[in-house]
């Protein structure tokens, strides 16, 4: 039996504004044996990440379980909580974040707030050298090390205001994951931090651009497993005790520990 009757596949970027259409942000969705497919914001048009975030409300509001899988980080390093004394609560972290990084306001970007322009990010700032745990497990690089190839850095900092816009919108409608619990609710959509070069290499790419295949491989990828019957191993990393606690507070990649060694690092920018 299935988990989920939809799985969604998000590849996203931090160019920009919140408002601009981007074609680093594209949306695949898998529903059933005819494989995933490419869903636009309007025919002819690109995401903007304000986009996205309205659509997944009206999408998870359906009452259709849905496994959702977005390409940047969820939280930070323990490092950053214990150096700003923030709680280890993943939600007061979110308040927290778009407090000093309000990169989900209008015409804001990412490098305003870095620059100073808007906010107040010298107050929550991290170090290059900082990573997670799954970040180490995975191969990838820091959340906050921004302008080099294969940074996550700046769709991690443009992307975490809109989950807390999700959460708010959605309440009890999705299960963040882990910071929820680590198995959701029977029925209830869930949203996930994913990593696409976890399935990347394994499927050709054809026509599609390296966006769009990452967002294809994440919902391929996760509606095969589903149909496996091998999926439900994702919500179950092999984590000793202490670093599953540390992973409730860090986050964790969906299916990172159910794959082999990653040697490509890209990830959307």
């Amino acid at each position: 039996m299935r988990m989920f009757a939809r799985m969604i596949g998000i590849d996203y970027s931090g160019a920009q504004t919140a408002e601009a259409r981007l074609p680093g942000l594209r949306v695949y969705v898998a529903e059933d044996e005819a494989g995933a497919k490419e869903v636009l914001s309007h025919p002819g048009t690109h995401w903007s990440r304000r986009g996205i975030a309205e659509w997944l409300v009206a999408q998870l509001s359906e009452g259709i379980p849905t496994l959702v899988g977005l390409d940047h980080g969820f939280s930070f390093p323990l490092r950053y909580f214990e150096a700003h004394g923030i709680e280890f609560h993943w939600p007061s972290f979110l308040d927290d974040f778009q407090r000093h990084w309000p990169t989900d306001a209008p015409h804001t970007y990412v490098d305003f707030v870095r620059d100073g322009l808007c906010g107040n990010a010298a107050a929550r700032v991290g170090n290059s050298r900082w990573r997670r745990l799954a970040d180490e497990r995975a191969g990838a690089k820091s959340v906050f090390h921004f302008d080099v190839p294969g940074s996550v850095a700046k769709s991690t900092h443009a992307g975490l205001p809109w989950l807390r816009f999700l959460r708010r919108r959605l309440a009890q409608r999705a299960h963040f994951w882990p910071f929820d619990g680590w198995i959701g609710p029977a029925g209830c959509s869930v949203i996930t931090e994913v990593y696409p070069s976890l399935w990347n290499r394994d499927l050709p790419p054809g026509t599609r651009t390296p966006d769009q295949h990452d967002a294809y491989c994440i919902a391929h990828a996760l509606a095969c497993a589903d149909r496996k019957g091998t999926l439900a191993g994702y919500f179950t990393p092999e984590l000793t005790t202490a670093e599953r606690a540390v992973a409730e507070i860090e986050g964790w990649i969906l299916g990172l520990s159910h794959a082999r060694p990653v040697r490509s690092r890209r990830r959307a920018g």
